[in-house]
C-alpha cells in the first residue's frame, strides 16, 4: 500500500488505512463510491477542476447538500486536467496512489491524456476504477447515461407504478447509487489481488449492469408467467407471487405489511382476530393466496383501515410479522437511531450552518469508523497534498497557482 497518509486523526485498524485514492467522481455514481472508501479509512483526495465539481452548483454558494453528503472524509484537490502542468500533478500522484475514480463519459480520460493506459505506464499497481452509465463490452457504451435514463432502459421505469398508470422511476436514485456500491466492491476485489500478483487493473461498472440484478422479482414473474404478469404491479410484489405484499391504509397514514411465510400469515390472522382464515383451504398457503389477492387484500385493508399506524406497526411487529410504517421523508430526516448509529451525522458547514451528512453503512467490527473531516472547499488541501505526496517546494506550487494549473 502507498505511504500512510497523515490527516490529524490516527485511524491505526481501518481497514483501508494506508490506502490512497485520487477521487475524480462527479455527482453521485463516482463519488459516492468514493466515499465508502473514505469512511473504511482510505486517505481519498477528492480532485476536482477549478470551479469545482458540478455536483457542487446547486446552490449558489458552492457548497450544496448533496456534495456535503457525499464528500466527507475526502480531502480537497483542485486541478485543470486540461492545463498540461495539471495534467502531470495527476500523473504524479497517480505514481504514488493505490486507487484512481472517475465516471466521465467514456473517452474523457484519454483525451486528458490520463486514461487506464497512461496511468498504468507510471503505476502497475494502481487499480484504476470506471463507473459508466453502460459497459465498455457492450453496444451502448458511447450513450450517455443519467440515472433517469438507465432506469428507463433497464426496464425500473416500466417496474414502477400501477398497471393502470404510466411508468414511473424510482424515488431514488438506484442506478447511480448501485453502480457507486458495486463500483467500490470491484475495488476491493482489485486491491485483494493485488496483494497477490503485485498488479493492480483496469475494473468498471456499469450502472445498467448493477441494476438489472434489482429485477430479481418481476423478471421471475415475467419468465414464470409466461410474459403474462403485468410489467407495474403497484404496491404488490413483483411477481405477483406473494400475498399479502401490499400498503395499506390506516387511521393516519399507511403501513407495509408482507407475509413471506405461512407462518406470517396465521399470526397476522391472530392479531386480525381471525385465526379461522390461517387454516381456510382458500388462504392457508402462499400460493392460494397469490390466487387470490384481491380478496386477501380486501381483508388485510379492513382490518387495517381501524387501526393507527404506529399501534398497527407494534401489534404485528410483536408477533413477528415483517411490518413498517411508510415514513415520511421529514422521520426519516431525525429519526435518532440513524443519527446514534452514525449512519447520519449532523455537522456545521462553514457559510452553510447545520446540515447532515452520510456515516459508514458497513461495519467492521474491527474497522472503527471516524468522521475525520467536513467535505472539502475546492482546493481547500492542494498544497497539505503537493506538499505531503509530491514534496513540491511553496514557490512551485505558486507557480501553479498562478498559472491556473491547480487552485
Amino acid at each position: 500500500m502507498s505511504d500512510e497518509h497523515r490527516d490529524g486523526i490516527d485511524l491505526p485498524d481501518s481497514a483501508l488505512r494506508g490506502v490512497r485514492v485520487l477521487d475524480l467522481g462527479q455527482i453521485y455514481n463516482g463519488s459516492y463510491c468514493g466515499l465508502l472508501l473514505a469512511h473504511l479509512g482510505a486517505d481519498v483526495i477528492k480532485v476536482e477542476p477549478p470551479t469545482g465539481e458540478s455536483t457542487r452548483w446547486r446552490s449558489a454558494n458552492g457548497a450544496s447538500k448533496p456534495f456535503l453528503m457525499l464528500n466527507s472524509n475526502k480531502r480537497g484537490l483542485a486541478l485543470d486536467l486540461k492545463q498540461p502542468a495539471g495534467r502531470d500533478i495527476l500523473l504524479r500522484l497517480a505514481a504514488h496512489s493505490d486507487v484512481l475514480i472517475e465516471n466521465f463519459a467514456v473517452g474523457t480520460m484519454d483525451r486528458l491524456g490520463v486514461g487506464y493506459d497512461a496511468i498504468a505506464k507510471i503505476n502497475s499497481r494502481l487499480v484504476y476504477a470506471s463507473g459508466k452509465g453502460y459497459s465498455a463490452t457492450g453496444s451502448k457504451r458511447d450513450r450517455p447515461a443519467m440515472d433517469l435514463t438507465v432506469q428507463a432502459d433497464t426496464g425500473v421505469l416500466s417496474s414502477t407504478g400501477f398497471p393502470d398508470g404510466p411508468p414511473v422511476k424510482a424515488g431514488v436514485a438506484v442506478a447511480d447509487f448501485m453502480g457507486g456500491v458495486h463500483l467500490a466492491a470491484a475495488i476491493l476485489a482489485a486491491l485483494y489481488q493485488r496483494d497477490r500478483t503485485g498488479r493492480g487493473q483496469f475494473v468498471e461498472v456499469g450502472m445498467q449492469d448493477a441494476v438489472v440484478p434489482t429485477l430479481a422479482s418481476n423478471l421471475a414473474g415475467l419468465l414464470d408467467g409466461g410474459g403474462n404478469v403485468p410489467e407495474r404491479t403497484g404496491n404488490r410484489h413483483g411477481s405477483l407471487s406473494m400475498c399479502p405484499y401490499n400498503v395499506y391504509r390506516v387511521v393516519d397514514g399507511w403501513v407495509a405489511i408482507f407475509c413471506m411465510r405461512d407462518t406470517h400469515w396465521a399470526a397476522l390472522c391472530a392479531v386480525m382476530g381471525r385465526p379461522e382464515l390461517a387454516t381456510d383451504d382458500r388462504y392457508a398457503s402462499q400460493y392460494a393466496r397469490a390466487q387470490r389477492m384481491d380478496d386477501v387484500d380486501d381483508l388485510v385493508g379492513e382490518w387495517a383501515a381501524r387501526r393507527r399506524r404506529d399501534d398497527c406497526v407494534a401489534e404485528l411487529a410483536a408477533r413477528g410479522v415483517p411490518t413498517a410504517a411508510v415514513r415520511h421523508l421529514a422521520e426519516v430526516a431525525t429519526d435518532p437511531d440513524l443519527f446514534d448509529r452514525g449512519i447520519l451525522h449532523r455537522v456545521t458547514y462553514p457559510g452553510v450552518g447545520e446540515t447532515v451528512v452520510f456515516g459508514n453503512p458497513l461495519t467492521l467490527s474491527d474497522s472503527p469508523t471516524v468522521m475525520r473531516r467536513l467535505a472539502p472547499r475546492i482546493g481547500e488541501h492542494t498544497t497539505e497534498v503537493l506538499t505531503e505526496v509530491l514534496d513540491l517546494p511553496p514557490d512551485e506550487i505558486d507557480k501553479l497557482r498562478s498559472s491556473g494549473a491547480v487552485v
